[in-house]
C-alpha cells in the first residue's frame, strides 16, 4: 500500500512541476507574459482551495481504493490536456483539472499512512511517501530540457503527453496493489463504522484551536513552497544560467529534500515538533535570502537549505493527523480541510512571485517577501505550542 501510495505521490511529483523547466517554450509559443503564466501555475491550487473539503469527505466515504485510482485519472488527463493547449485560457484550465485530482491523492495519503501503521513508523511512512513528489519534481526538472524536450525535437506538448501517459500507467498499478486481502479487510471494517453528516464533522474539527494554528502555518509554508518551487528554474536563468544548467541546479532542492524525508519525520516525536518546525521555517528564511545573491556557492547554499525545508508540510500534516478529537473516520476530511485553507498560499505563492517580478523588473524582492513570510511562521508556532 505504501508502495503504491508512493508512485501516485511521484505522478503528482512529475505533474505539479512539469511545467515550470518548460516556461520559456510555452511562454514564446502561447504569446503568453509571466504575470498571464503566473497564473497559470496558480490555477489547480485555485481550484484546489474549493474541492480539497468534499474531495476529503470523499475518501472517506468512496474509500482509499476507488478514491485514489480516481485522483490519478485526473492528474493523467490534466498532463493530456496541457498539451492540447492553444492559448492562455486553455491552458489554464488543463491545469485547473490537477486541482480536482490533487486534493483526493493529498487527503487519500495521510488516511493511508494513520489507519497501515503506529507509532513511531507512522513517522518514518510519511517521510518515505513524500519522497515521491520530490523525485517526481527532480524528474521534471532534470530530465525535461536534457533528455526529453531533444527525444521530441522541441515539442514540449508531446513531452506532456509522455508525463500523462506515465501516470495513467501507474494508475493500474496501483489498482492492482488495492486488491490485496488485507485491504478488503480494512475496507470492511471502515465501511461499519457509524459516520457523522460532513457538516457536523466539518463543524468539529474547525473548532478545535490546534487545527486552526495548523491551518494558517499550512497557507505560509504551501505560499512559499508553490511559490518558490514554480519559479525556481526561472529564478535561476535570471542568474545566467542556460536552461539544461538551471534545471540540474533547480533539481538540487529535491535530491536534499529526499534525504531529509528520510529523516526529520522519525526525530519528530511529539515533543521535539515544534522546535523542528522552528528550525525548518527558519532554513526557508535564509535560503530565500541567500537566492538573491549572484554568488554560485551562496545560491548552491540556499538551494540546499530549501532542500531541507521541503518536510515542513509533512510534519505540518504529521501535528495534524495526531491532534487529539480527530478520529481515524475522519483524516480523509481533516486532509480536505487543511489542503483547502493551506492552498490558499499555493495560488498566492506563484502568482505573487509572477506578479511582483514583473512590477519591479527581477526576483530579488519577492524573495525577501519569502523570508518575511517564514519569519511570519515562526511566530505563529508560539501560538500553536500551548495547544500541542
Amino acid at each position: 500500500m505504501l508502495s503504491g501510495v508512493w508512485l501516485l505521490y511521484y505522478c503528482f511529483g512529475l505533474t505539479a512541476s512539469a511545467l515550470a523547466p518548460l516556461v520559456r517554450p510555452i511562454t514564446s509559443d502561447l504569446q503568453m507574459s509571466y504575470a498571464a503564466m503566473g497564473s497559470v501555475l496558480g490555477a489547480w491550487q485555485l481550484v484546489y482551495i474549493g474541492s480539497a473539503l468534499p474531495c476529503g469527505t470523499l475518501v472517506d466515504r468512496m474509500g482509499l481504493r476507488w478514491a485514489l485510482l480516481l485522483a490519478a485519472g485526473l492528474i493523467g488527463l490534466s498532463c493530456m490536456l496541457r498539451g492540447l493547449a492553444f492559448g492562455h485560457a486553455s491552458l489554464f484550465l488543463a491545469v485547473a483539472v490537477f486541482g480536482l485530482g490533487g486534493p483526493l491523492l493529498s487527503a487519500g495519503a495521510p488516511k493511508l499512512i494513520r489507519l497501515w501503521f503506529e507509532g513511531p513508523e507512522r513517522g518514518l511512512a510519511m517521510g518515505l511517501y513524500i519522497t515521491g513528489p520530490a523525485l517526481g519534481g527532480v524528474t521534471a526538472l532534470s530530465l525535461t530540457n536534457a533528455m526529453m524536450m531533444p527525444l521530441f525535437e522541441g515539442e514540449w506538448r508531446s513531452v506532456l503527453f509522455t508525463y500523462g501517459l506515465v501516470v495513467w500507467a501507474s494508475s493500474l498499478f496501483w489498482l492492482a496493489i488495492s486488491f490485496h486481502p488485507l485491504n478488503h479487510s480494512l475496507e470492511r471494517l471502515q465501511s461499519q463504522v457509524t459516520r457523522q453528516p460532513p457538516l457536523a464533522v466539518f463543524t468539529k474539527l474547525i473548532r478545535l484551536p490546534a487545527v486552526q494554528w495548523i491551518l494558517l502555518l499550512g497557507i505560509g509554508a504551501f505560499l512559499y513552497n508553490h511559490g518558490l518551487n514554480n519559479w525556481l528554474h526561472e529564478i535561476l536563468q535570471t542568474r545566467g544560467m542556460d536552461a539544461n544548467r538551471a534545471g540540474y541546479w533547480a533539481s538540487l532542492p529535491t535530491g536534499v529534500g529526499i534525504l531529509s524525508a528520510l529523516i526529520i519525520p522519525r526525530l519528530a516525536l511529539p515533543q521535539r515538533r515544534i522546535a523542528v518546525l522552528t528550525g525548518l521555517f527558519c532554513c526557508a528564511g535564509v535560503a530565500a535570502l541567500l537566492l538573491c545573491s549572484e554568488l554560485d556557492m551562496l545560491i548552491l547554499a540556499g538551494l540546499a537549505l530549501m532542500g531541507v525545508t521541503q518536510i515542513m508540510i509533512t510534519i505540518l500534516l504529521l501535528v495534524l493527523v495526531e491532534i487529539k478529537g480527530i478520529r481515524d473516520q475522519d483524516t480523509g476530511t481533516a486532509g480536505g480541510l487543511f489542503f483547502t485553507a493551506a492552498e490558499i498560499g499555493g495560488v498566492l505563492g506563484p502568482l505573487s512571485l509572477g506578479l511582483i517580478s514583473d512590477a519591479t523588473g527581477g526576483f530579488t524582492p519577492a524573495l525577501l517577501m519569502l523570508s518575511v513570510v517564514c519569519l511570519t511562521m515562526v511566530f505563529l508556532l508560539r501560538m500553536l505550542r500551548p495547544h500541542m
